[in-house]
């Protein structure tokens, strides 16, 4: 596995440890190098190994809870020592053809109580460099070896977090 393909799975299991419903999470990515040479006691202290092309991930203040994610997304613009960015949020899948029914007035309330709606945890990861990849996790089958992972799994959601990275 590439780097940030594991670092995206070892984060949804990290988040996955937490439980579900919870709030979205978003993480800086810095090359562990980089991460030793200017902030050695926090390498240290979270674990990082000290291995050229290892990532580590750095946990950022809660996002907004009163926003879309997709419009916190778009106000942020990381630092140039910043190699990628990840994160950890849940979503309702419904099934195919539901969104035809879904009525104007309060859609999330109306998807939430689908009978057939579907719970998932995605991680999505990606790289200024271009290099992306995701985790899915359904609730329904909530194991580590039922996790989903590919580079196009949420191509959206990836798009939006490239654009922090620009």
């Amino acid at each position: 596995m590439r780097p940030l393909e594991e670092l995206v799975v070892e984060l949804e299991r990290h988040v996955a440890g937490a439980g579900w419903d919870a709030a979205p999470r978003l993480y800086a990515l810095v090359e562990a190098p980089e991460l030793h040479a200017n902030e050695p006691d926090l390498a240290r202290r979270l674990g990082v190994p000290d291995v050229p092309g290892r990532l580590a991930a750095l946990e950022q203040p809660a996002l907004p809870v009163d926003k879309p994610v997709d419009d916190v997304l778009a106000g942020i613009e990381w630092p140039g020592g910043v190699a990628g960015c990840a994160l950890a949020v849940e979503r309702i899948l419904l099934p195919e053809g539901a969104e035809d029914d879904m009525p104007d007035e309060d859609p999330t309330g109306w998807a939430a109580r689908h009978p057939g709606r579907e719970d998932v945890r995605l991680v999505v990861g990606v790289l200024r460099d271009g290099s992306r990849h995701s985790a899915m996790r359904l609730r329904g089958h909530d194991s580590d070896d039922q996790v989903m992972s590919g580079p196009e799994l949420v191509p959206a959601l990836a798009e939006a977090l490239a654009a922090t990275l620009s």
